[in-house]
């Protein structure tokens, strides 16, 4: 698939499939996030990928009751290594570059799920410290995204879009 083309075409989906995605999608999409541009190149995030169902259930009402979350075959579970950035670049590596890694790395991940035949959607709204206690996470781990993934059982409309002029700002604001 052409760049541009995925981009442009990638949709949030919410409907999926009973279908599970294979082993070696998942893993492909994961490595996809691996080679995200990354502070100092640590990329300073971990994956934690949930299949089991009354796990994605309390993870579903974790993200304040979004019951498609649950129905997705998988959910990976996108942390920012606080302790891995914060090693080399102290206090903004904790705080920032660690939640921008993880950031990179998810657009990679939902960009090759699209490539891959696969429909994803990035969910941040949830309760931060319910999903730390469900997936026992360590201190130093932070979730930052949830990411459905499964078969598309959907086809949602285009969005609309700002325009270039709209967001470009030239020297200036």
């Amino acid at each position: 698939m052409e760049l541009f083309e995925a981009i442009k075409g990638r949709r949030s989906i919410r409907k999926f499939k009973e279908k599970v995605p294979e082993d070696e999608l998942i893993e492909k999409i994961v490595e996809a996030g691996i080679w995200a541009p990354s502070a100092g190149d640590l990329q300073s995030w971990d994956a934690v990928i949930v299949k089991d169902h009354q796990t994605k259930l309390q993870i579903a009402v974790a993200a304040y009751v979004q019951e498609f979350i649950a129905k997705a075959p998988i959910v990976i579970v996108m942390c920012a290594n606080k302790a891995n950035a914060g090693a080399r670049y102290g206090e903004r590596g904790r705080e920032l570059y660690c939640i921008q890694d993880a950031a990179c790395a998810t657009q990679n991940m939902m960009l090759a799920a699209y490539a891959l035949g696969l429909g994803a959607a990035w969910i941040g709204a949830f309760k931060e410290e319910e999903i730390v206690e469900l997936l026992d996470l360590p201190a130093y781990v932070r979730p930052v995204a949830l990411i459905p993934i499964g078969y598309p059982d959907e086809k949602p409309e285009t969005p609309p879009r700002r325009s270039v002029k709209e967001a470009l700002h030239r020297e200036k604001y």
